[in-house]
């Protein structure tokens, strides 16, 4: 792909979207070969970055999130350091924890 055709504009471009830093829980990256503790998307909210992570890992999603569609009750993802829901805006730079939630009795 040229420089020139990359940098014009396009609804499905990263461009167009913000880039944000991702943690995964230990538990998702042993459950998903190939992922990574720490990595980089571009998503505009936090449902779009749901949906970036099932593209390079098939299954990711229903992992996330439930059919409601909301994040499941035992996974926590916490933008800038406040709890998220698939609607919270993520701006450039943005840094997103994924959690899953510890019990026990």
């Amino acid at each position: 792909m040229s420089q020139e055709k990359s940098t014009i504009p396009d609804d499905r471009s990263s461009l167009a979207r913000p880039t944000v830093a991702v943690t995964l829980a230990p538990a998702l990256v042993r459950l998903f070969p190939g992922s990574a503790l720490r990595v980089e998307v571009p998503a505009a909210t936090v449902g779009e970055m749901i949906d970036t992570l099932e593209c390079r890992w098939p299954g990711m999603r229903d992992r996330l999130r439930d059919s409601t569609p909301r994040i499941r009750r035992h996974i926590n993802i916490f933008v800038d350091g406040e709890r998220a829901t698939l609607a919270t805006r993520l701006a450039p730079g943005t840094e997103i924890f994924v959690l899953t939630a510890i019990s026990g009795g």
